[in-house]
């Protein structure tokens, strides 16, 4: 019996054209000829969705391991074939009748209808997210469909046609399928050839009529062509040389740690339709800043469960890409739930500043982080900070020999250490605090009564969710409603933790960086300080920054930063830049989850691929991902604008503030920073 073979869809497809003319019946295989996947070996699909009932037997208080339950499940799908094969020729398995005896098996009487719809739901959840249509096909089925021709899609599996029909709505594919016909349902399948004669039965086709598609040389070609059937074979090399990659990742990703983040960057890539034009920006936030928010996030997920965090508050604009990020993924990641309720809070440095003033006064510590910016050098900087009103410490500035105007940082001309001891000695000053507390009160009790409203003081344990760096918005929230009998434990997670200022941990109180903390030595994590600013950007939410909280009749209201200045406009300005980037980021996050549960990793299986992201993107970058990432405006409402005595504490230029030409041309540079950041951090 002879069947063409054809290397290319473009080949193919214009020889099932010239077939089709005089056919009325085409009908197509599904898996590596309609779809193709982006997992080298299908039954991988099948371990997360083992891990899936292993968490649901576990919420039932069943201890059962995911790898016992595969295997249960491969033995059970075994035995079904087995006694198949007793009345028919194909070794067909159906899957609704082995997984529900599989989880009979598991759940005993706890079994319930439900239970395999949530787990049947997960599993096709989990398939369609390793499959890709070949849009060449479904362009030319669509032509098909059109003129008049019957399309059905054939498939030998041990998912049921139902469960195909969900998996080809969910791509789009079902209005023009006259019917998806597979082997489950008969034990019927290709591969004997018995399933073409019961189709061409059933819905009355003559074989002569009829034109079939496959990959299978075998079920596709011979047993169609056996049948009468005109068939044509796919075989692409590319795709075959596609797989080999991911299965070679995958299978290395064991001994080569490194491989692990190339294993999912395979599994994300874009494929057949998927590939389009895109910025490079687009790129970057695909396949560098959405893998990292992903990792960051499957950890603090993890230290959630470890230290019974019951919600996730998510803060300041960084905090709105992150529980974006979350919502996304969970799903995938995380189906049996067990998961804290999460939110993301409306706050800012500047908005907590004040309030955390409201019951402990102004603290010299808190001091010296409003005068730490370079541009800050009086009280007035720090009333702008702390939302005073200078004018009302006037007396009281003037019994201790200091003005709004004395210079207190020793950055700026006219600072003398006898300014310090003297605003030193005012913050003793108990007249000084009592002020400080009545300006700042009523901003405190708005901001309760809106933390109130968010359920932050309804939960014993919570997670506040920050890029970094200083922990300064946490150290200001904690101070805020430190004296209320029911303040949480905050446990705070860090995309980074610097701490070039001591952090005030205690009991309820403590931070953690996630994939870099300066408490811990990790020179790779440690090139965060190359690019901070620009993960702040990255992240950032598309509403301005908050200013404030105001008591109103109603409770309260948030008061946001206006967008109409320079500085709004030049925001404006750079979200617009960077739109792109945070699309890209978005839409990495479906990607993420899918491969991520797959692949199954911990975050310290993904640190070494973490370690070497870091050390090639922000270490030695390419001069064009430096054009490229780097942020246009960045606003730093802490930092004022006086200009410091030249020379001053002055930081030399970083390397992603080189001019273009350095980058590109001098092949030392990145190698001298590196070098100098070495000596920075082993003299920490």
């Amino acid at each position: 019996m002879k069947f063409p073979t054809y290397y290319s869809l473009a080949s193919l497809i214009k020889a099932g054209k010239k077939k089709a003319k005089n056919k009325q019946v085409i009908s197509f295989d599904l898996f590596d000829t309609l779809f193709i996947r982006r997992i080298h070996d299908p039954d991988l699909v099948k371990l997360p969705v083992a891990r899936y009932i292993s968490d649901l037997a576990a919420q039932q208080g069943i201890s059962k391991g995911w790898r016992n339950i595969q295997q249960l499940r491969d033995a059970i799908e075994q035995r079904h074939r087995q006694e198949t094969a007793k009345n028919f020729d194909d070794h067909e398995a159906c899957y609704p009748r082995f997984m529900q005896e599989l989880l009979e098996n598991i759940f005993q009487s706890k079994f319930n209808e439900s239970l395999l719809q949530q787990v049947t739901d997960y599993e096709l959840a989990m398939e369609s997210t390793m499959l890709v249509p070949r849009q060449a096909l479904v362009e030319w089925m669509k032509e098909l469909a059109q003129t008049g021709k019957r399309i059905f899609v054939i498939s030998d599996i041990y998912l049921p046609s139902s469960h195909l029909q969900k998996l080809l709505e969910q791509a789009g594919l079902t209005g023009f399928i006259e019917q998806v016909v597979s082997s489950a349902d008969t034990f019927l399948a290709k591969a004997s050839g018995n399933a073409y004669p019961m189709i061409a039965e059933k819905f009355s086709i003559s074989c002569q009529s009829w034109l079939h598609i496959g990959d299978n040389p075998v079920a596709d070609g011979l047993r169609a062509a056996e049948a009468g059937i005109d068939a044509l074979i796919i075989h692409d090399p590319r795709e075959d040389q596609r797989k080999a990659l991911v299965k070679r990742y995958y299978h290395y990703s064991e001994i080569k740690p490194l491989l692990r983040g190339r294993a999912l960057q395979q599994l994300m890539a874009p494929l057949e339709s998927e590939n389009r034009t895109v910025s490079e920006l687009y790129v970057e936030g695909h396949n560098f800043l959405g893998p990292l928010i992903g990792i960051f996030l499957q950890q603090i997920r993890k230290l959630c469960q470890e230290k019974g965090i019951s919600k996730i508050f998510f803060l300041s604009r960084e905090g709105w890409m992150f529980k974006q990020y979350w919502d996304k993924t969970v799903a995938t990641l995380y189906p049996a739930g067990d998961l804290p309720q999460t939110e993301y809070l409306y706050v800012s440095r500047m908005a907590l500043a004040g309030a955390s003033c409201a019951h402990q006064g102004l603290t010299k510590t808190n001091a010296n982080i409003a005068l730490t910016p370079r541009g800050n050098r009086d009280f007035r900087d720090i009333c702008r900070i702390f939302s005073l009103d200078a004018e009302k410490f006037l007396p009281l500035l003037a019994a201790h020999g200091l003005t709004a105007d004395t210079c207190l940082s020793p950055a700026h001309e006219g600072y003398r250490a006898e300014h310090s001891e003297n605003f030193d000695a005012l913050l003793l000053d108990q007249s000084f605090q009592d002020e400080v507390k009545r300006q700042t009160k009523a901003a405190n009790e708005a901001m309760q009564r809106y933390f109130t409203e968010a359920g932050l003081f309804a939960h014993e344990n919570i997670a506040i969710v920050d890029i970094g760096w200083l922990g300064t918005i946490q150290r200001f929230l904690f101070e805020a409603i430190a004296h209320r009998p029911d303040c949480p434990n905050c446990f705070g997670m860090l995309f980074g933790a610097i701490r070039a200022i001591p952090y005030p941990e205690g009991r309820k109180n403590s931070i953690r960086g996630i994939m870099f903390d300066s408490q811990r030595f990790d020179l790779a994590g440690s090139t965060l300080y190359y690019a901070q600013d620009i993960f702040e950007e990255a992240c950032r939410a598309p509403h301005p920054t908050l200013n404030g909280y105001r008591l109103t009749e109603q409770g309260y209201a948030l008061e946001f930063r206006r967008t109409d200045d320079a500085s709004g406009l030049a925001e404006q300005e750079q979200d617009r830049y960077f739109a792109p980037l945070q699309q890209g980021i978005l839409d990495s996050a479906g990607k993420f989850a899918a491969a991520a549960a797959l692949l199954n990793f911990s975050f310290d299986d993904w640190k070494p691929w973490i370690n070497f992201l870091f050390l090639s993107k922000l270490a030695f970058p390419h001069a064009r991902e430096v054009a490229n990432i780097k942020y246009r405006h960045h606003l730093d409402d802490f930092q004022g604008n006086k200009k410091p005595v030249a020379g001053t504490g002055k930081a030399s230029l970083s390397l992603w503030n080189q001019p273009p030409a350095q980058l590109r041309f001098n092949p030392l540079l990145r190698i001298r920073y590196f070098i100098n950041h070495i000596r920075q951090r082993i003299n920490e």
